[in-house]
């Protein structure tokens, strides 16, 4: 079951469980779409792998399996990420 975390890791914007702007990675790490295309390059941060975007929970099933309401707010430290996104960027996510 996803999470559906509420906020982009990097700028604390609120991603509701039905955004159109949720992008996530294999390990869930969440973040906005401006975030993963002018900061990430489609690079995530926390594991070198790639983004997709959220999927959008049924409003039905909010109840039954609501979003995680802690925030996980850690701004990319960009110079450490910057060796880890070169060596990324230009390799698709699925050969990584």
């Amino acid at each position: 079951m996803l999470e559906l975390r509420p906020t982009c890791e990097n700028c604390d914007k609120a991603l509701p469980p039905d955004s159109q702007e949720a992008m996530i990675c294999t390990y869930e790490c969440t973040f906005c779409k401006n975030c993963v295309d002018s900061i990430l390059a489609n690079v995530c941060p926390n594991c070198g792998g790639g983004f997709e975007k959220r999927p959008v929970r049924p409003k039905g099933q909010l109840t039954k399996h609501p979003p995680k309401a802690e925030k996980l707010y850690k701004p990319v430290d960009l110079i450490k990420f910057q060796e880890l996104k070169e060596t990324n960027i230009n390799i698709n996510p699925k050969d990584r």
